[in-house]
């Protein structure tokens, strides 16, 4: 019995810590924000913005106590380039702002025009936003794309749209891939890893974690023939070689596959 009290004792102890890092996280993270909204309102300039909005990022993170290890910045080219990560949190963003250079523009879902605050640190930092679910809109939206690449502007964006709770690696949509081609950019993947455990989707409180941030060699469209859903391919590969976590949209598509032959099997046996 006095194990089993010592155990639920430190169990009770062990979410009281999590529950008070999660509150302290939250406030430093509405302290670091407030400091990135008033240097977006206030300083002239988009690439002085974005520094200052990338440093109150890094300044989160350390105070936080999140260590991050990055590998592979020396591997994003110096001139355009398109930069595709792996979404599993909503701390993503952060990070990618946090570590990058300043002249990558952030496409972000369009949901996030409804979020006032963040709609503004956003717009001055010159973010796009991209409608996922209308049809007319996305269509408009993937053709700006197609033009910023085009006229060499450098793009960061999470090509599967949005994240889950379940780990894994959905399948990318091919809006990213078709521009780099058009715009003859390389494609530079990028593996992150901690972000999942940290803040997960449905959670509210974030954990203590680590964050790990690989920059994989990049992708250069011109020096081979391929088309956006083959350039899509290679990356998801790359990135799934690296990032630990399993191919949910192979696992998806074996089970629709698996389905399709039970249902033909069944109408054969019905219709002998």
């Amino acid at each position: 019995m006095r194990y089993s009290d010592n155990g639920d004792l430190r169990g009770a102890f062990a979410r009281l810590i999590d529950y008070a890092y999660g509150i302290y996280a939250w406030a430093t993270f509405v302290v670091c924000v407030s400091g990135a909204i008033l240097s977006a309102l206030m300083v002239p300039g988009l690439h002085r913005r974005r520094r200052w909005v990338s440093a109150s990022a890094r300044a989160w993170l350390f105070i936080a106590g999140i260590r991050s290890r990055i590998t592979g910045l020396n591997r994003i080219p110096q001139g355009h380039c398109i930069v595709v990560a792996n979404h599993a949190s909503y701390l993503d963003g952060l990070i990618l702002q946090a570590f990058l250079p300043p002249r990558f523009t952030f496409v972000i879902k369009g949901e996030m025009q409804k979020v006032p605050l963040a709609h503004f640190l956003l717009r001055r930092i010159g973010s796009r936003f991209v409608e996922r679910f209308v049809t007319t809109a996305s269509s408009r939206d993937a053709r700006n794309l197609l033009r910023a690449a085009a006229a060499g502007e450098s793009l960061a964006l999470f090509p599967e749209g949005t994240f889950h709770p379940q780990p894994g690696l959905q399948r990318f949509r091919l809006g990213a891939f078709a521009a780099a081609i058009k715009g003859n950019l390389a494609i530079v993947p990028v593996v992150i890893r901690g972000s999942r455990q940290i803040l997960p989707a449905r959670r509210i409180l974030p954990r203590h974690g680590q964050l790990e941030i690989d920059v994989l060699e990049p992708i250069r469209p011109g020096e081979r023939e391929c088309n956006s859903r083959s350039l899509a391919a290679d990356c998801r590969q790359r990135i799934l070689a690296v990032l630990d976590e399993p191919d949910l949209a192979a696992i998806r598509h074996a089970k629709h596959t698996d389905g399709g032959e039970v249902a033909r099997a069944g109408r054969d046996a019905a219709n002998p």
